[in-house]
């Protein structure tokens, strides 16, 4: 008898133990960890169609240009295109041939109607010839399917500024929302947002145009990427303030009109960490743009920096997920009472941990990135600094394998190198490639990088000599006019095949190789890992790259395959499926 009320409250005590256990363990399922777009995600846009997200991001002087995700919970991210994924839509007008760093595709902003998709951005090309001014020219494009095929480019003459948005009205009309400097600025930097009609049968803009507003924080840089959004009968205009560092900020005004006048919301800015510490996990958080679920509720995404080194990151702007809930002004003095969004109710700021937007979802570990290279084009991961030179590689050549051949050139500010990678996501990572190199051409090259910028890169490689190979790397950091070799090693039982590594631990970058398939790996050299922090607009990638340091060769390197494994810091390692 005692025995067995001994045995039935062991059970239930154990019961209830282990209900605990997976209620805690079901907690941290339902949480989501920012950002929600891990790498070079700069400047988010985001609409929705019935259950479908799609969120558009800047891409600079990256090719393919205009990376496009789809989502169904908000969290979970799927990249699925580019808006320019042809060589011909960026090689005239729109210029990514011999865009400057920093420069290209800036701040796009993506929209649906009528089952049509459409994105309108600007390219920023500053010409090389001295005293040519910097050309803005603002375009859109669109699709049936976010997928593609993207049409070509729709210019919009007569269209100053940057960060252009479209805002289709009730009634049908279309109006393009951009910025520019003022005539008559209160201060250096000042920025207006206007509004005209677009007529979109021939991409023109038509009517009387109208300034709309100046921003909320005076003194702060640069009034810019607008969006305007109608509620209840109100439009809102919701944009950029303070440029794209420590005060960025985002800031929101309405009005019954879409033409004006604005108000400004008397609680500016509603989204920012300037009042934050610098040493804060995120900076910089601003440039944002809202969606309404299906059930009502809001979300908006923005731009952030996180602070993993140094206040930076090697992986520059991503983007982060934030709740929004509309509230009525309280106060009884006045006589209409606006409605305003309000960005993480609970906080006032971006928060690393957050609920998950649905229930009975959780966000899924971040995969690691492997290619094999068995298909006959390339996974959408793969980027180009600007559009690659034709037949700079082929999967053809050599089923099964990368074929990279070697160019003159290396990484200048304008040029095209021989270069491709994938953005870096995780300050601490394992990167590695398995390929075969051999040639007869003394000075030929060809191995792995990390590139953030073309004066700031890491290249890993194998070189021709007269007699056998070396194994080199070389570093180039920002305002460096060339690139210096750190290292080199003679490989006296190379075969013509290697595996290169670079790991990225406790702030340091670690080369290493391996001339038995990795069974073994021996280390090259370590260099800081803070070489790389983003300086400008974008992250850092890491691929692969084939040189022969400008002389003309027929060379390459047949790249097997390529792995990145990612490694969260610990205190984002529950929430991604990863245990400590």
């Amino acid at each position: 008898m005692h025995r067995l009320v001994i045995t039935l409250l062991l059970g239930a005590f154990m019961g209830t133990a282990s209900t605990s256990l997976v209620s805690a363990e079901w907690s941290q399922k339902t949480k989501f960890t920012n950002p929600i777009l891990r790498g070079s995600y700069p400047d988010p846009s985001i609409c929705r169609v019935g259950d479908d997200y799609y969120v558009v991001n800047s891409s600079f002087e990256y090719f393919p240009g205009l990376p496009i995700h789809h989502s169904r919970d908000l969290v979970n991210w799927d990249l699925i295109g580019y808006g320019l994924h042809r060589a011909e839509q960026v090689s005239s007008e729109v210029n990514l041939v011999d865009v400057q760093s920093d420069g290209g595709i800036h701040a796009p902003s993506i929209r649906c109607r009528d089952d049509r998709f459409y994105i309108i951005t600007t390219n920023v090309y500053s010409p090389s010839e001295p005293g040519r001014p910097t050309q803005m020219v603002n375009f859109v494009i669109t699709a049936e399917n976010p997928t593609g095929p993207w049409s070509e480019p729709h210019v919009i003459e007569g269209a100053p500024g940057i960060d252009p948005d479209l805002f289709f009205d009730d009634d049908g009309t279309v109006w393009y929302v951009g910025n520019h400097a003022p005539a008559d600025p209160a201060f250096q930097g000042e920025g207006e947002i206007w509004i005209q009609k677009l007529d979109t049968s021939d991409w023109r803009l038509v009517g009387e145009r109208y300034f709309l507003w100046r921003g909320a924080l005076k003194g702060a840089i640069w009034a810019e990427g607008p969006h305007v959004y109608k509620k209840d009968g109100r439009y809102y205009l919701l944009i950029a303030e303070g440029g794209t560092s420590f005060d960025h900020a985002v800031t929101v005004a309405s009005s019954s009109s879409v033409t004006g006048p604005y108000v400004g919301n008397s609680r500016n800015p509603i989204l920012t960490s300037r009042h934050l510490s610098y040493d804060n996990w995120v900076n910089s958080t601003g440039h944002a743009d809202i969606v309404e679920l299906a059930d009502g509720r809001w979300y908006a995404v923005a731009l952030g920096i996180r602070n993993d080194i140094e206040r930076g990151s090697n992986m520059g702007r991503e983007s982060h997920l934030i709740p929004v809930i509309w509230e009525q002004e309280p106060y009884h003095w006045k006589s209409e009472k606006l409605t305003w969004p309000v960005f993480a109710p609970l906080t006032g700021r971006v928060d690393r941990d957050n609920p998950m937007p649905f229930a009975k979802t959780f966000q899924l570990q971040q995969d690691t990135f492997i290619d094999e290279f068995n298909e006959d084009s390339l996974k959408l991961d793969w980027n180009f600094r600007r559009i690659p030179k034709e037949g700079v590689f082929s999967l053809t050549e050599r089923p099964g394998f990368l074929r990279l051949y070697t160019d003159p050139a290396t990484p200048e500010n304008r040029g095209r190198a021989s270069l491709m990678g994938i953005r870096q996501t995780e300050t601490d990572f394992e990167f590695n490639a398995a390929m075969e190199f051999d040639s007869e051409s003394p000075g030929a090259e060809a191995g792995i990088a990390l590139f953030q910028k073309d004066d700031s890169y890491l290249v890993f490689t194998v070189q021709s000599q007269s007699q056998g190979y070396d194994l080199t790397g070389h570093i180039r950091s920002t305002g460096s006019p060339h690139s210096d070799v750190i290292e080199r090693i003679p490989l006296k039982e190379y075969q013509g095949r290697i595996r290169l590594r670079i790991d990225s631990r406790d702030g340091l970058y670690e080369l290493k190789y391996s001339l038995d398939a990795g069974l073994s790996w021996k280390s090259f050299t370590t260099i800081p890992g803070n070489q790389f922090i983003s300086k400008g607009y974008t992250g850092a990638y890491l691929g692969v790259f084939a040189t022969s340091r400008g002389e003309d060769m027929q060379a390459f390197g047949d790249f097997d395959s390529v792995r990145y494994e990612p490694k969260p810091k610990c205190n984002e390692c529950e929430n991604l499926g990863e245990s400590k």
